[in-house]
């Protein structure tokens, strides 16, 4: 992408920026996604050989319409000015929902049709009504699974990390990431406090959340976080926002993170010292930060490492992976960050790419920066995860000087 930032218009000369033809057709996103979600399903499952009897047709017809008129209904009065929770449960359940169906509807609607095509099964009509059937039923098999993956309390994924500048002080020492636990209008407070448990009985250096604590206020949704209070670690507990802050007073997370104990580390850094051994711990705000307009909030790399001795080595807490081109730049040594959900519902994850270097995982950037970037702890709306579980993470950091057992 061509940066232009520095071009200006010629003396006298004023120009208002002329929007991409990506930008122009993302506007009517909004408009055309629930159309295809509910319309596409529709005519695979009762409209493509099938011949239903009139009733059936009639009904499901029916079904499928409700679906495309109530879901951004829902959607606007759960999300919008009014925030009503109810609705917004009901407009996210039928958005993974249409999800769903869409995307079965078109594998199976394409790839098993063909199949049967070609193995000669049974006529027409009969091949129509088996897709049908067998697309429901995929559908509501990954529903259940999803929406049961989606409020379990998730798994821990552990893995070592060499990082080369690392001291011998440090090697070992236990960094526990959660991320996107999107406290939302399900009320979730018993789930908070066991994961909550789950993350103590690590035994945790270290302490991170890297943002999207909750979909709301922190006063609306303060007995879900509650729990977060109870988390313990050796040495710190540090938080960064993310995006969703910045949709409900990204300021009053931060004070409640205080609150609870936890360091906002809002373009700041701390030292963690073991050993005779120093980690950089810094963080970073989101990078929608400043387009917010709150006042003091922005990404600020060169203010969270201002003051820091450069040969030390940095870990870096930054909410998007998409921040690592900054990271490696200035010789990171390992960023975490969350964001992406993995997808949370497959196929979704190729969308994501599309935005961000990773989806999830492990990933170099540059010479000497790692970047991983978690699934996340918690879903955003839809409450479904398929394919993309969720998870706590532990990341052992090790030294190339010494290994010892974690």
């Amino acid at each position: 992408m061509t940066d232009t930032s520095d071009i200006r218009p010629a003396e006298g000369e004023t120009q208002a920026p002329r929007p991409s033809r990506l930008h122009r057709l993302m506007r009517y996103i909004p408009l055309v996604a629930p159309v295809l979600l509910w319309a596409v399903p529709c005519w695979v499952l009762l409209f493509t050989g099938q011949h239903w009897p009139l009733p059936v047709t009639l009904v499901g017809t029916t079904l499928f319409a409700l679906g495309l008129v109530g879901m951004p209904l829902a959607m606007v009065r759960g999300h919008g000015r009014r925030q009503q929770d109810g609705a917004a449960i009901v407009g996210d359940t039928l958005l993974g929902t249409s999800w769903v169906l869409f995307t079965w509807s078109v594998l199976l609607g394409v790839l098993l049709r063909l199949a049967l095509t070609v193995a000669g099964a049974g006529a027409s009509q009969d091949r129509a009504r088996i897709v049908t059937w067998a697309v429901l039923a995929v559908s509501a098999v990954l529903l259940a699974w999803g929406c049961a993956e989606a409020r379990r309390v998730p798994r821990v994924r552990r893995l070592d990390v060499r990082l080369p500048r690392l001291g011998a002080g440090l090697d070992g020492l236990r960094v526990v990431l959660i991320t996107d636990t999107h406290y939302g209008p399900l009320d979730r407070a018993r789930w908070s406090a066991r994961v909550c448990e789950t993350v103590n009985a690590l035994e945790a250096d270290l302490v991170c959340h890297t943002g999207d604590i909750a979909d709301g206020t922190a006063e609306r949704r303060r007995a879900q976080a509650l729990p977060l209070g109870t988390v313990r670690a050796t040495r710190a507990r540090v938080y960064v926002t993310g995006n969703h802050e910045y949709y409900s007073e990204a300021q009053g997370w931060v004070d409640l993170m205080d609150e609870l104990g936890w360091e906002p580390l809002r373009n700041r850094h701390l030292l963690l010292e073991r050993g005779g051994d120093t980690l950089v711990v810094a963080g970073v705000d989101d990078v929608t930060a400043e387009s917010s307009g709150l006042a003091g909030h922005r990404a600020h790399l060169a203010g969270a490492l201002h003051g820091a001795d450069p040969d030390l080595p940095v870990l870096l807490l930054a909410h998007q992976p998409k921040f690592v081109d900054r990271a490696a730049a200035d010789g990171i040594d390992l960023q975490l960050s969350g964001h992406t959900h993995g997808g949370q519902i497959w196929p979704f994850h190729h969308l994501v790419r599309i935005d961000q270097p990773a989806v999830a995982g492990l990933s170099r950037h540059g010479a000497r920066t790692l970047l991983y970037t978690s699934r996340g702890t918690g879903f955003w709306g839809p409450p479904f995860r398929i394919f993309a579980p969720s998870e706590i993470t532990l990341l052992v950091l090790r030294s190339p000087h010494q290994a010892t057992s974690a």
